[in-house]
Protein backbone atom coordinates (compact mmCIF):
# COMPACT_ATOMS: atom_id res chain seq x y z
CA UNK A 1 0.00 0.00 0.00
CA UNK A 2 1.18 3.50 -0.83
CA UNK A 3 1.83 5.96 1.98
CA UNK A 4 3.55 9.34 1.84
CA UNK A 5 7.15 9.52 3.01
CA UNK A 6 6.94 12.91 4.70
CA UNK A 7 5.55 11.66 8.04
CA UNK A 8 2.06 13.02 7.38
CA UNK A 9 -1.12 11.05 7.97
CA UNK A 10 -2.46 11.68 4.48
CA UNK A 11 -2.96 8.70 2.18
CA UNK A 12 -3.23 8.24 -1.54
CA UNK A 13 -6.62 7.32 -3.00
CA UNK A 14 -5.25 3.86 -3.83
CA UNK A 15 -4.46 3.32 -0.14
CA UNK A 16 -7.71 4.83 1.13
CA UNK A 17 -10.24 2.96 -1.04
CA UNK A 18 -9.60 -0.55 0.34
CA UNK A 19 -9.70 0.81 3.89
CA UNK A 20 -13.07 2.43 3.19
CA UNK A 21 -14.34 -0.83 1.66
CA UNK A 22 -13.26 -2.85 4.68
CA UNK A 23 -14.64 -0.39 7.24
CA UNK A 24 -18.02 0.10 5.55
CA UNK A 25 -18.64 -3.58 4.85
CA UNK A 26 -17.56 -4.59 8.36
CA UNK A 27 -19.63 -1.85 9.98
CA UNK A 28 -22.87 -1.84 8.00
CA UNK A 29 -23.48 -5.58 7.49
CA UNK A 30 -25.85 -7.36 9.91
CA UNK A 31 -24.26 -8.14 13.25
CA UNK A 32 -25.18 -7.99 16.95
CA UNK A 33 -25.02 -4.18 17.13
CA UNK A 34 -27.01 -3.53 13.96
CA UNK A 35 -29.63 -6.23 14.50
CA UNK A 36 -30.26 -5.25 18.13
CA UNK A 37 -30.51 -1.57 17.09
CA UNK A 38 -33.02 -2.50 14.37
CA UNK A 39 -35.06 -4.53 16.83
CA UNK A 40 -35.11 -1.69 19.35
CA UNK A 41 -36.00 0.84 16.66
CA UNK A 42 -38.96 -1.25 15.51
CA UNK A 43 -40.24 -1.94 19.04
CA UNK A 44 -39.46 1.32 20.84
CA UNK A 45 -38.85 3.99 18.18
CA UNK A 46 -35.60 5.58 17.07
CA UNK A 47 -35.41 8.14 19.89
CA UNK A 48 -35.36 5.41 22.53
CA UNK A 49 -32.35 3.74 20.87
CA UNK A 50 -30.04 6.75 21.17
CA UNK A 51 -28.53 5.93 24.56
CA UNK A 52 -27.90 2.36 23.46
CA UNK A 53 -26.35 3.56 20.20
CA UNK A 54 -24.16 6.00 22.13
CA UNK A 55 -22.90 3.09 24.24
CA UNK A 56 -22.18 1.03 21.14
CA UNK A 57 -20.26 3.93 19.58
CA UNK A 58 -18.29 4.59 22.76
CA UNK A 59 -17.40 0.90 22.94
CA UNK A 60 -16.07 1.12 19.38
CA UNK A 61 -14.04 4.20 20.32
CA UNK A 62 -12.44 2.43 23.29
CA UNK A 63 -11.55 -0.71 21.35
CA UNK A 64 -10.23 1.22 18.35
CA UNK A 65 -8.06 3.44 20.52
CA UNK A 66 -6.65 0.52 22.51
CA UNK A 67 -6.10 -1.58 19.38
CA UNK A 68 -4.30 1.29 17.68
CA UNK A 69 -2.06 1.85 20.69
CA UNK A 70 -1.32 -1.87 21.15
CA UNK A 71 -0.57 -2.53 17.46
CA UNK A 72 1.72 0.51 17.32
CA UNK A 73 3.66 -0.71 20.37
CA UNK A 74 3.83 -4.24 18.98
CA UNK A 75 5.11 -3.19 15.55
CA UNK A 76 7.58 -0.74 17.07
CA UNK A 77 9.02 -3.55 19.20
CA UNK A 78 8.82 -6.22 16.49
CA UNK A 79 8.79 -4.49 13.06
CA UNK A 80 9.31 -7.82 11.27
CA UNK A 81 5.76 -8.76 12.29
CA UNK A 82 4.20 -6.18 9.96
CA UNK A 83 4.11 -8.29 6.76
CA UNK A 84 3.04 -11.36 8.77
CA UNK A 85 0.13 -9.45 10.28
CA UNK A 86 -0.80 -8.05 6.87
CA UNK A 87 -0.97 -11.55 5.38
CA UNK A 88 -2.98 -12.72 8.40
CA UNK A 89 -5.30 -9.74 8.03
CA UNK A 90 -5.77 -10.44 4.32
CA UNK A 91 -6.57 -14.09 5.09
CA UNK A 92 -9.17 -13.03 7.67
CA UNK A 93 -10.78 -10.58 5.23
CA UNK A 94 -10.97 -13.29 2.55
CA UNK A 95 -12.62 -15.57 5.11
CA UNK A 96 -15.05 -12.75 5.89
CA UNK A 97 -15.79 -12.33 2.16
CA UNK A 98 -16.51 -16.06 1.82
CA UNK A 99 -18.78 -15.96 4.89
CA UNK A 100 -20.72 -12.98 3.53
CA UNK A 101 -21.09 -14.68 0.14
CA UNK A 102 -22.91 -17.56 1.86
CA UNK A 103 -24.78 -15.43 4.41
CA UNK A 104 -28.54 -15.87 4.75
CA UNK A 105 -28.79 -13.48 7.75
CA UNK A 106 -30.65 -14.36 10.90
CA UNK A 107 -33.18 -11.78 12.05
CA UNK A 108 -34.86 -13.89 14.71
CA UNK A 109 -33.50 -11.79 17.59
CA UNK A 110 -36.20 -9.91 19.48
CA UNK A 111 -35.59 -7.30 22.14
CA UNK A 112 -38.56 -6.60 24.44
CA UNK A 113 -36.98 -4.00 26.69
CA UNK A 114 -35.18 -0.81 25.83
CA UNK A 115 -31.40 -1.10 26.28
CA UNK A 116 -29.18 1.68 27.61
CA UNK A 117 -25.68 3.13 27.34
CA UNK A 118 -23.91 0.47 29.40
CA UNK A 119 -25.62 -2.34 27.52
CA UNK A 120 -24.07 -0.94 24.34
CA UNK A 121 -20.55 -0.75 25.79
CA UNK A 122 -20.84 -4.27 27.23
CA UNK A 123 -21.97 -5.74 23.92
CA UNK A 124 -18.97 -4.26 22.10
CA UNK A 125 -16.45 -5.35 24.74
CA UNK A 126 -17.80 -8.92 24.58
CA UNK A 127 -17.81 -9.01 20.76
CA UNK A 128 -14.67 -10.92 19.62
CA UNK A 129 -15.24 -10.00 15.96
CA UNK A 130 -14.83 -6.33 16.85
CA UNK A 131 -11.39 -7.04 18.32
CA UNK A 132 -10.32 -8.85 15.14
CA UNK A 133 -11.74 -6.03 12.99
CA UNK A 134 -9.88 -3.39 15.00
CA UNK A 135 -6.55 -5.22 15.07
CA UNK A 136 -6.72 -6.03 11.34
CA UNK A 137 -7.42 -2.38 10.61
CA UNK A 138 -4.58 -0.95 12.69
CA UNK A 139 -1.94 -3.67 12.34
CA UNK A 140 -2.67 -4.17 8.65
CA UNK A 141 -4.17 -1.25 6.75
CA UNK A 142 -2.95 1.54 9.04
CA UNK A 143 0.43 0.07 10.00
CA UNK A 144 2.30 2.62 7.89
CA UNK A 145 0.90 5.84 9.35
CA UNK A 146 2.21 7.77 12.39
CA UNK A 147 0.65 6.78 15.74
CA UNK A 148 0.67 10.07 17.65
CA UNK A 149 -1.95 10.31 20.40
CA UNK A 150 -3.91 12.91 18.43
CA UNK A 151 -3.96 10.68 15.33
CA UNK A 152 -5.21 7.70 17.34
CA UNK A 153 -7.97 9.73 18.99
CA UNK A 154 -9.16 11.23 15.69
CA UNK A 155 -9.13 7.82 13.99
CA UNK A 156 -11.03 6.20 16.87
CA UNK A 157 -13.59 9.03 16.91
CA UNK A 158 -14.10 8.72 13.15
CA UNK A 159 -14.61 4.94 13.35
CA UNK A 160 -17.02 5.38 16.27
CA UNK A 161 -18.97 7.96 14.25
CA UNK A 162 -19.22 5.53 11.32
CA UNK A 163 -20.46 2.88 13.75
CA UNK A 164 -23.12 5.28 15.06
CA UNK A 165 -24.23 6.03 11.50
CA UNK A 166 -24.57 2.29 10.87
CA UNK A 167 -26.65 1.54 13.96
CA UNK A 168 -28.78 4.62 13.23
CA UNK A 169 -29.53 3.39 9.71
CA UNK A 170 -30.53 0.01 11.11
CA UNK A 171 -32.61 1.56 13.91
CA UNK A 172 -34.44 3.79 11.42
CA UNK A 173 -34.82 1.42 8.48
CA UNK A 174 -34.27 -2.03 9.99
CA UNK A 175 -37.68 -3.35 9.00
CA UNK A 176 -37.19 -2.41 5.33
CA UNK A 177 -33.62 -3.75 5.28
CA UNK A 178 -34.79 -7.07 6.70
CA UNK A 179 -37.52 -7.35 4.06
CA UNK A 180 -35.07 -6.76 1.22
CA UNK A 181 -32.48 -9.19 2.57
CA UNK A 182 -35.11 -11.91 2.88
CA UNK A 183 -35.57 -11.79 -0.92
CA UNK A 184 -33.11 -14.40 -2.28
CA UNK A 185 -32.09 -12.57 -5.47
CA UNK A 186 -31.56 -9.25 -3.72
CA UNK A 187 -29.69 -10.94 -0.88
CA UNK A 188 -27.39 -12.74 -3.32
CA UNK A 189 -26.68 -9.54 -5.27
CA UNK A 190 -25.85 -7.69 -2.04
CA UNK A 191 -23.68 -10.56 -0.82
CA UNK A 192 -21.70 -10.72 -4.07
CA UNK A 193 -21.12 -6.95 -4.07
CA UNK A 194 -19.95 -6.97 -0.45
CA UNK A 195 -17.74 -10.02 -1.00
CA UNK A 196 -16.06 -8.42 -4.03
CA UNK A 197 -15.39 -5.27 -1.99
CA UNK A 198 -13.72 -7.35 0.72
CA UNK A 199 -11.62 -9.33 -1.76
CA UNK A 200 -10.39 -6.01 -3.17
CA UNK A 201 -9.53 -4.85 0.35
CA UNK A 202 -7.70 -8.11 1.11
CA UNK A 203 -5.59 -7.96 -2.06
CA UNK A 204 -4.72 -4.32 -1.38
CA UNK A 205 -3.55 -5.24 2.13
CA UNK A 206 -0.95 -7.72 0.87
CA UNK A 207 2.63 -6.36 1.07
CA UNK A 208 3.37 -6.82 -2.64
CA UNK A 209 6.33 -5.22 -4.39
Amino acid sequence: MAYPNDGSIYMTIDALLPIISYVLVSTFTPGPSNISSASMGILHGYKNTLRYQAGLAFGVFLLMFLSGWFSAALLHRFPALEPILQYAGAAYILYLAFSILKASYNFTETETKSLGFWHGITLQILNPKLFVYAFTLFAGFLAGIPRALFTLIITAVLLAAISFCSTSVWALFGNAIKSYLRTPRIRMAVNVLLAISLVYAAISLLPLG
